[in-house]
């Protein structure tokens, strides 16, 4: 069966810029994902009380990070957008991440982005115009997300677009390996 992820592609040929749907609406407690075998998103968690995406979550069709998942976006709009919405976006950058279940260690960098439309340009370009304070918010939201599921998320470095980028890449040469 052919899904929303293989049919759809990864960048914009018009504008360059990257497309992600998006799983999780910003302010959401429930936590979907998209099944494969069955052609739709599912429920796959709700996070615990207080708990809530800050930004809409998402992912780039046709990667596969090494989580062996798509690649993951937070994608900081200003309202919230819907579970399968395709958004446009520029990347800023990624927080780079280590992140450990049980004795297995996976590098789990986030992808940060901004939607981006004909008539919508994004006044933030890069992660180092995004205020110390949120991106600092942003980390505390991902070590605390996975430790709820018992799993220790540890940030690294910030970096910027062009590291994005190249993650990116090597997501799209990871998909059409596997």
């Amino acid at each position: 069966m052919e899904n929303i992820f293989s049919s759809l592609p990864p960048l914009d040929e018009a504008t360059g810029l990257v497309n992600v749907v998006i799983d999780t609406p910003r302010g959401s407690r429930n936590k979907f994902k998209y099944d494969e075998k069955l052609g739709c998103f599912k429920l796959s968690r709700i996070l615990p009380q207080g708990f809530s995406f800050p930004y809409d979550f998402g992912s780039i069709p046709r990667t596969r990070a090494e989580d062996g998942d798509a690649l993951d976006v937070l994608v900081m709009s200003e309202a919230p957008l819907f579970v399968g919405c395709l958004v446009t976006v520029r990347l800023l950058g990624v927080i780079a991440a280590r992140q450990t279940e049980k004795v297995k260690t996976i590098t789990n960098d986030r992808l940060i982005a901004v939607p981006q439309t004909p008539s919508n340009k994004p006044r933030i370009r890069e992660l180092k115009d995004v205020e110390a304070e949120t991106l600092r918010q942003l980390e505390h939201f991902f070590i605390a997300y996975n430790e709820a599921q018992g799993r220790r998320f540890q940030p690294a470095r910030r970096e910027g677009p062009g590291k994005a980028m190249q993650l990116l890449e090597a997501a799209l040469k990871n998909y059409r390996q596997a």
